[in-house]
């Protein structure tokens, strides 16, 4: 089943006030309407926009993230 729409939660306040603030998540919805929390991340290592996500797979968005994180890592 394919993405229709994405969302993402807010980012951290910048540190060191931020420090204990939830990671920004990305939510979903698939075809049949239902919304998912597809992951969490560090805002200050990846970046996403909701627009990438439209019509992925859950494992093709699971794998966009690997990617982001290897590249990172990696640089």
């Amino acid at each position: 089943m394919k993405i229709i729409s994405a969302r993402i939660t807010k980012m951290p306040r910048p540190m060191p006030e931020g420090m204990f603030d939830a990671m920004p998540q990305v939510l979903i919805t698939l075809g049949d309407g239902e919304e998912y929390l597809l992951f969490e991340y560090y805002p200050d290592e990846i970046s996403f926009s909701p627009a990438e996500f439209i019509g992925l797979t859950i494992p093709e968005a699971q794998n966009l993230k690997f990617k982001k994180d290897k590249s990172y890592l990696q640089s």
